[in-house]
């Protein structure tokens, strides 16, 4: 009986956690500092692939992935087929739900879901990275 509590705080510590970056908001412009992507990993600098922020509370998050120096692409995590919150790796953006796949530029690559998703014209600088969400 000890064992099953045990089990579930291993597994629960396991799990996959997703970075969510702070941003500020002015009207509908969302400015994420481009230090949000930047993360220290055995005392080495890395570079995150990605990273999430919401725009309200209890809605779906937005994913800000970075394609290359200077170069974003945000997407709402929202599937087009039913509604689910999409999950983010590998390349991807999948539905735990039914298992539609989209790529990293929305695009529909497994139905069921026939819609690409949603996404938002994003800017850079140097220090900066705006979404637009109108």
């Amino acid at each position: 009986m000890l064992a099953f509590p045990a089990a579930s705080v291993f597994l629960s510590s396991c799990a996959s956690v997703y970075y969510y970056a702070s941003t500020t908001r002015e009207g509908n412009k969302i400015t994420v500092p481009t230090s949000e992507f930047i993360h220290l990993k055995k005392g080495e600098e890395q570079v995150r692939q990605f990273v999430l922020f919401k725009i309200n509370e209890g809605g779906f998050p937005i994913c800000l992935y970075r394609l290359d120096e200077g170069s974003y692409l945000a997407a709402l995590l929202e599937c087009t087929h039913r509604g689910c919150e999409l999950n983010v790796g590998g390349g991807l953006y999948t539905c735990p739900c039914h298992g539609s796949e989209f790529s990293i530029e929305g695009k529909v690559l497994e139905g069921p879901a026939e819609e690409d998703l949603k996404l938002f014209k994003t800017e850079s600088d140097n220090e900066f990275i705006y979404v637009y969400l109108s």
